[in-house]
């Protein structure tokens, strides 16, 4: 595909459509501590700070906010919802065809005319084994210039994710005006190319994607592990070596299920 500007007949109405789940891993010994971890984090992720990561998302990737739909859960969790619509594009982001990885930071809905941004949180944990999860799914579609991709490493440290997986998507096409249809407007060989350099240092990375297609996905588990980082009401200090020992398989078992996106040992083992 040439460097240049593709010169379009009309509207571009290629759909872009980005979503990934992220998860937080934790562990807590008790009871109360789950609780207590559950309550924390449903606190940190109400519908009020989703809003504000969402509409931030929409400015970096340059769509106006037509509509906002935003509800907290009952025991816990949130969803928002935005409705978006193709607007001014800031120079820093304007050039979709090259692979910019997008601006660092410093469950809600959005609604756009021919777009929308979501999240829905699901915060989860079992009796047994002491393992709490926090998981948000994020969808961000667009139709237009405008990508999703932009938002890719804001979103990604705004939930300081332990595991992402992320799937990027490019529908329907667009017709130049000399009548030739174009399935894709940009250059793409991976969702890692709109990666900062220092997320993808920080992640074990995999990807399947079906280039003929223009289907994407890439999974990511977090490389540095550090005990105090996944434990909610006590610290690494205050645990004997076996109960070290112990927790730490039992969360990298939980983080290697959720990468692989399987069970590692049959219900009941160890």
């Amino acid at each position: 595909m040439n460097k240049s500007r593709i010169k379009l007949h009309g509207f571009n109405n290629l759909t872009k459509s980005l979503s990934f789940n992220i998860y937080d891993i934790c562990y807590t010994a008790s009871d109360a501590q789950r609780d207590e971890y559950i309550a924390y984090i449903d606190e940190v992720y109400n519908a009020e700070r989703l809003t504000k990561i969402l509409t931030q998302v929409a400015d970096i990737i340059g769509a106006n906010i037509l509509n906002i739909a935003r509800q907290d859960y009952d025991p816990q969790g949130a969803s928002v919802t935005m409705l978006i619509a193709e607007g001014p594009i800031d120079e820093r982001f304007e050039d979709t065809q090259k692979a910019s990885p997008g601006p660092l930071p410093e469950t809600v809905l959005g609604h756009l005319d021919k777009s929308h941004i979501t999240v829905h949180t699901y915060p989860e944990s079992h009796p047994q084994g002491g393992i709490s999860t926090f998981r948000a799914d994020i969808d961000v579609s667009t139709c237009g210039i405008i990508s999703p991709l932009k938002a890719l490493n804001y979103l990604v440290h705004s939930f300081d994710s332990d595991i992402v997986t992320a799937d990027y998507r490019v529908r329907g096409f667009t017709r130049d005006v000399n009548g030739r249809k174009h399935f894709i407007d940009h250059k793409i060989r991976s969702i890692q190319d709109f990666f900062a350099r220092d997320t993808i240092n920080r992640y074990q990375t995999i990807d399947v994607n079906v280039y003929q297609e223009n289907m994407f996905h890439t999974k990511m588990l977090i490389k540095e592990f550090s005990l105090d980082n996944y434990l909610f009401g006590v610290q690494e200090s205050d645990l004997t070596p076996r109960q070290r020992q112990r927790i730490i398989r039992r969360l990298k078992k939980e983080m290697q299920e959720l990468f692989y996106g399987q069970n590692l040992t049959r219900p009941g083992g160890g």
